[in-house]
C-alpha cells in the first residue's frame, strides 16, 4: 500500500478548509454541525444534560391579531 502525505503551510490549510466551508450550502453546512453536536453528545456522556437543557429551551408563542 502506498501512502501519501501531504506537508503545506498552515495558512494555506486554513484557507482550503475556508474555501471549503464556503463552497457548502447551508443546510450541508447546518448538517455538518448538528451531526458534530450529536458525536459530541455520545462521546462524553451528555446525553442527561442536553436533555434538560431542550426542556427549558422550549418555549411556546402565540400571536394575536390586534385590530
Amino acid at each position: 500500500m502506498l501512502k501519501k502525505v501531504n506537508i503545506s503551510k498552515v495558512d494555506q490549510s486554513q484557507q482550503d478548509e475556508i474555501n471549503f466551508w464556503s463552497s457548502q450550502t447551508f443546510s450541508d453546512r447546518l448538517s455538518s454541525i448538528q451531526t458534530l453536536r450529536e458525536q459530541y453528545i455520545y462521546l462524553f456522556n451528555k446525553k442527561e444534560e442536553y436533555d434538560e437543557s431542550r426542556k427549558r429551551l422550549r418555549r411556546v408563542y402565540r400571536i394575536i391579531k390586534s385590530e
